[in-house]
């Protein structure tokens, strides 16, 4: 099934680019949660004039990512995990405790959006990925200790 991408989705296209779909997807997630619409002809003329509302709603949004961002990478979040002595944590570092960091720091992002990159398993500094928009990924620095 041919859908027309109403936003930026990672793994299937840009905004306004034409993508095939299975149908059961595009039935399921796509069309009821507003992210694509069926490529009509009469579907493609509508999305082209809503291009620039469309356009401006985005900028905005990648506006607020970045400023997100920036003060994600002003933080330094440290926390303290139970750990063997040879250093390997008692389980390991979940993306809601690192959501629940930031947010003592007055920063407010979703679980889904912190990306580990196979998981912090250790002690020491490590650096997590924030996914914030589509144009905007922000880094920041974790530091787990022993806890005592």
């Amino acid at each position: 099934m041919k859908v027309i991408l109403m936003n930026d989705l990672r793994a299937r296209g840009r905004r306004g680019q034409v993508v095939e779909v299975k149908p059961g997807f595009a039935r399921n997630f796509l069309l009821p949660q507003g992210l694509a619409l069926v490529a009509t002809p009469g579907n493609l003329k509508r999305f082209e004039q809503e291009r620039k509302k469309i356009d401006l709603r985005n900028d905005s949004a990648r506006q607020v990512a970045a400023d997100i961002g920036a003060r994600i990478a002003a933080v330094k979040l440290t926390l303290a995990k139970r750990a063997q002595e040879n250093g390997s944590l008692y389980g390991s570092v979940t993306p809601g405790e690192i959501v629940s960091g930031l947010a003592a720091h007055g920063i407010e992002v979703d679980r889904r959006q912190v990306d580990l990159a196979g998981g912090i398993k250790t002690v020491g500094d490590h650096v997590a990925r924030i996914d914030l928009h589509a144009d905007v990924i922000a880094e920041m620095t974790i530091t787990i200790t022993a806890e005592e």
